[in-house]
């Protein structure tokens, strides 16, 4: 078995409940909660300190999502990406509150990204995003068009630099899968 990276910073962990924390003010008690591109899992075993009660699930493209699983960091284990069709057909509408975070693999497609993680938010809950400053409009734009508001922001470091920007959008019109 290929073992999983233990080590987490103090910087990393703060940054990790950092962002919890953007989603405590909001929903302060979710149910469920899809890390996507989790790999190793160390987001929510941060998060879960701030939500003890949320069944945390994971989504990534390589197989340490599953050691995540073995290692109880979360509690379901999915190998794919978000955009994958047999993904989205079985959590569509599952989760109160779904991650895209700036540490996941690069995607070549972010639109549909966007389109096919919505579709796993249940209506009323969150989408958090993180993206480089220079994406933080369109991305604000593609979700409001989309029937999806921005309810918060912040601009924060991830490392030493360039600043990021984490959007919460909330899922409260009509599925993604009708927007254009």
């Amino acid at each position: 078995m290929t073992a999983l990276s233990t080590h987490v910073s103090a910087r990393e962990r703060r940054r990790y409940h950092s962002t919890a924390r953007a989603v405590l003010r909001l929903l302060p008690e979710p149910e469920s909660w899809l890390d996507v591109g989790t790999g190793d899992a160390h987001f929510p075993g941060a998060a879960r300190e701030l939500f003890p009660y949320t069944s945390f699930d994971g989504l990534d493209p390589t197989p340490r999502v599953s050691y995540a699983c073995h290692a109880e960091r979360v509690e379901e284990a999915f190998v794919g990406h978000v955009t994958d069709p047999h993904i989205t057909t079985i959590l569509r509408a599952r989760y109160d509150v779904v991650t895209l975070l700036q540490d996941r693999s690069p995607v070549p497609d972010l639109r549909a990204e966007l389109r096919a993680a919505l579709t796993l938010v249940r209506r009323g809950g969150l989408l958090l995003v993180e993206a480089p400053a220079t994406r933080s409009n369109a991305l604000r734009a593609q979700l409001d068009s989309w029937n999806c508001p921005v309810v918060a922001t912040s601009r924060h470091l991830l490392g030493e630099f360039p600043y990021t920007h984490r959007l919460v959008a909330r899922r409260i019109g009509r599925a993604a899968r009708s927007a254009p």
